[in-house]
């Protein structure tokens, strides 16, 4: 009798312990994300099952990779960051991988029914922009199903915060995100952003930055870079003086004209009071100054300043000073283009996993 007692407690002790975390960028580690109502589908890293009910996770962080599509290595570098922050046993991670096979530069096996990005363009997933295989799923929708996973309570009951992050083109996926999606207000939940080194923002108007635009004491601009002298001070934002000749400067992903995928039904007003009213974070690298690692140098992305940096915080402080928003600004010290160094650095880490 003894015996039995004892394998019904453990029985049901077993009952009630999670699982641990999934820490290899391997398949064991992915499932799949229906869109649109299926089969259309979407790979993602996970630290945890979405589906299986897990009483520990008070936290979740979605991780947005680069232009080279590497939710692989973006799901490592997350790893890295919880395991430094002592976050791994309640924080459930996701790394969801936007694939593009278009025959215009990107060349990633998709499996059955997994959605198929544009690679290049202004309509590519790291804008919202529809499938090439099925025009009723935006990449944003990959990211509104992930937030209705998260919240559901028969699975994360405790879960109390979400952010979502990603890094250069992960980054410009996020800062258009946050001033686009629909459940921000609808799901009972904390959610906070942070966009770190884009190459470029969709700015709320017309007007662009001068060289006033950036302090003084941040050394913003590319080595060599000569800024146009002027005879006066230039105010900080100005009307784009290219405009007759860098006529894309103000469309969409750069501007909020001519909108495509996601954006397209959603009101100019409706994205700037988005756009100032949810908790954002700009995560700059001190040496991101360089042409590197995919930087847009088209005239639009230039009209935002020369460098990664500079476009950075000029547009922060735009949108603080205009619009009124209380979005954060960090500028990484030593931290150039590289995702691993921005995410694990110290100030970082609180961001990243919040405190419950």
């Amino acid at each position: 009798m003894r015996r039995l007692w004892v394998c019904l407690w453990l029985f049901l002790a077993a009952g009630t312990a999670w699982a641990a975390p999934c820490i290899t960028a391997t398949t064991a580690c992915t499932e799949w994300i229906t869109v649109a109502g299926g089969p259309a589908r979407s790979l993602v890293y996970r630290t945890y099952s979405l589906d299986a009910r897990n009483e520990d996770i008070t936290r979740a962080l979605i991780m947005v990779h680069g232009a080279g599509r590497d939710s692989d290595s973006y799901f490592r570098h997350v790893l890295a960051a919880a395991f430094l922050a002592g976050a791994l046993d309640n924080t459930v991670i996701i790394s969801p991988r936007f694939a593009s096979n278009d025959g215009s530069g990107c060349r990633d096996k998709l499996a059955s029914e997994e959605l198929n990005w544009k690679c290049n363009g202004s309509d590519t997933w790291r804008s919202g922009g529809t499938a090439v295989d099925n025009t009723k799923a935006t990449s944003f929708d990959v990211a509104d199903e992930i937030l209705r996973k998260l919240a559901r309570k028969q699975i994360f009951r405790n879960l109390k915060a979400i952010v979502v992050a990603g890094h250069s083109a992960g980054g410009q996926f996020v800062t258009r995100y946050e001033m686009a999606n629909q459940l921000h207000d609808r799901l009972g939940l904390a959610i906070a952003y942070v966009v770190a080194n884009p190459s470029s923002y969709a700015y709320p108007d017309s007007l662009r930055p001068t060289t006033a635009a950036i302090p003084a004491t941040v050394a913003a601009a590319a080595p060599g870079y000569i800024p146009p002298v002027s005879a006066n001070a230039p105010a900080p934002f100005v009307s784009f003086s290219d405009a007759s000749n860098c006529t894309t400067y103000d469309t969409w992903p750069y501007g909020l004209r001519n909108r495509t995928g996601y954006t397209a039904k959603l009101a100019d007003d409706q994205l700037k009071k988005q756009l100032t009213a949810r908790p954002t974070t700009y995560l700059l690298g001190e040496l991101d100054i360089l042409p590197l690692y995919g930087f847009d140098s088209s005239c639009s992305a230039m009209a935002q300043g020369p460098t990664r940096l500079a476009r950075g915080l000029a547009f922060s402080k735009y949108v603080n000073e205009k619009y009124g928003a209380q979005h954060k600004t960090i500028v990484v010290p030593a931290c150039g283009h590289n995702a691993r160094c921005m995410f694990t650095a110290d100030a970082v880490l609180p961001l990243i996993f919040p405190k419950e």
